[in-house]
Order: C-alpha cells, then sequence, then structure tokens
C-alpha cells in the first residue's frame, strides 16, 4: 500500500483515540518502526487533538458529556459553520477525532480520581486499624507490666494476706486483701463479688473491733470496667478487720450491715 493513501486512510486517528483492536494497533505500532513518516503522522495527529481539545475546552473546566454529544450531533444549519461538502474531510475527522480523545480523556481522568479517592479510603481504614491496634498493644503492654507488678508484690514474704469471706447476704461471695505495712497499701482482689446492681456501689471498710469502728477506704467505683478486678488502696489505719458493703452509688456514711457482703480479721490470719 502507497504511505500516503495509508496515512489519509483514517486509520492512524482511530488509533490515537484507541478505537481500534489489539491486531490493528500492533499492525499500526508495526508501520510506525517501519516507516519515519507514519510516525511523524501520529505524532502530528496527537498535537492537533491536544490543542483541538484545548481550544474547546469550557472556561469553567466542567465537563458535560450531554453537551459535546449534542454538539458532534449537531446539524449544520448555521450560516457560520462549513458545510460537509465544503469542508476538508481531514479537518472534520481531526474535529470528531478531538471531541472522542476528550471524552476518552475525561472518562479515564474521572475513573482515576474514583480510584484515587477509594485507594485513599482504604488507606484511612488502615490507618485506624494501625492506630487502633498500637492502642491494644499499649494497653496489653500496661497490663502485662501491671500483673508482672502484682506478682511481686503478692509473692512478697512481708505481704499480709486476709480472705475475707462470703457473708449472709451473699455466702458464695469471696475476696482477699493483701496488705503492705511499709507502705500503707493494700491490694483488694474482689474477683469473688457479683456484679452490683444498678445504681449500687461496693464500698470498702477499714475496722477496728473493740470498739467496733468503721472507716471507709473508698469506693469501687470501676468494678465493672476493671478487668483485673484488683484495687490499690490507701490504708494508714491499725486496721483488725475488712469488710465490703453495698452501698448506694457515691457511698454512705456508715456501712449498711444488711448488705455486708464479705468479712475478714487481720488476727484470723495463720
Amino acid at each position: 500500500m502507497d504511505i500516503n493513501t495509508y496515512i489519509n486512510s483514517g486509520i492512524l486517528e482511530l488509533y490515537v483515540a484507541g478505537a481500534l483492536s489489539d491486531e490493528e494497533n500492533k499492525a499500526v505500532y508495526a508501520m510506525m518502526q517501519k516507516h519515519p513518516e507514519v510516525l511523524n503522522e501520529v505524532l502530528h495527529i496527537e498535537a492537533a487533538i491536544l490543542k483541538l481539545t484545548a481550544a474547546t475546552a469550557p472556561k469553567d473546566s466542567t465537563l458535560d458529556f450531554n453537551t459535546i454529544a449534542e454538539k458532534i450531533r449537531q446539524p449544520n444549519t448555521s450560516s457560520k459553520v462549513v458545510s460537509i461538502q465544503k469542508s476538508n474531510s481531514r479537518t472534520l475527522w481531526f474535529t470528531y477525532t478531538g471531541w472522542a480523545a476528550a471524552i476518552l480523556l475525561a472518562g479515564g481522568l474521572f475513573w482515576a480520581i474514583e480510584q484515587n479517592t477509594e485507594l485513599q479510603s482504604k488507606m484511612n481504614v488502615v490507618e485506624t486499624d494501625k492506630q487502633f491496634l498500637e492502642q491494644q498493644i499499649d494497653i496489653a503492654n500496661k497490663d502485662l507490666k501491671e500483673v508482672k507488678k502484682l506478682n511481686t508484690i503478692l509473692r512478697d514474704k512481708n505481704i499480709l494476706a486476709i480472705p475475707l469471706g462470703g457473708q449472709t447476704v451473699s455466702p458464695e461471695s469471696y475476696a482477699k486483701v493483701y496488705w503492705d505495712k511499709h507502705d500503707n497499701t493494700i491490694y483488694l482482689d474482689v474477683q469473688g463479688l457479683p456484679e452490683p446492681p444498678q445504681g449500687k456501689v461496693y464500698q470498702v471498710w477499714s475496722l477496728t473491733l473493740n470498739p467496733l469502728t468503721p472507716t471507709s477506704l473508698g469506693t469501687l467505683d470501676d468494678f465493672a470496667s476493671d478487668d483485673n478486678k484488683i484495687f490499690t488502696i490507701e490504708n494508714t489505719n491499725a486496721s483488725e478487720a475488712f469488710g465490703i458493703t453495698l452501698e448506694p452509688a457515691g457511698g454512705s456514711d456508715s456501712p449498711t450491715l444488711e448488705q455486708l457482703y464479705t468479712l475478714g480479721t487481720v488476727e484470723s490470719v495463720s
């Protein structure tokens, strides 16, 4: 085939617009490698499409596919538009392929934006999951340190362990006090207590027995949220016993003996 005939056939414009099959694309590519004038023509077509796209783009840069399609379909009735019969066929082909390339380019741009948005969303999810995992690891590390610390304390031979047995209101309940007299601290294990009812809270008491004098050591407000159920409480009292009662939220000035859940005396420890 004559090269000029091949160039004027319109296949190069279809190649630039991406409208050919894979086999046809390979054939055009082979011609470009074999004939420099074919390559130059392809480059010329690409440059012409870019210029045409820039010249026909609206000033507000908003792409309206319906408007573009309407412009392509619009009949040549205006006196300012050159009729098909009088126009150069090659110039007309540039016009249509320019619009086609603009539509393909815009479609590709919107697809790229959508993919980028989806990718960014996935990256945000990954970052959130990473932060959540880091928080869980940090919590686990803190819990592990706390457990190691408690193990060290509870195994100390100078720590006084005082079991608190269940009482009439809840015979199955139990607790245990680990008293470090050197730093006036008790470690209270209340794993054996049931969940307090709504509006109620456990209150811890230090007791002297003769005469019976209760001193509040505070309420276990975080009972439900504390998984370990071990509470560190300051105790500067000369305690002879410890008890736990169920009180209204906020605690009471004196223990409600009818709601005494556990009790244990220091002297009973062998």
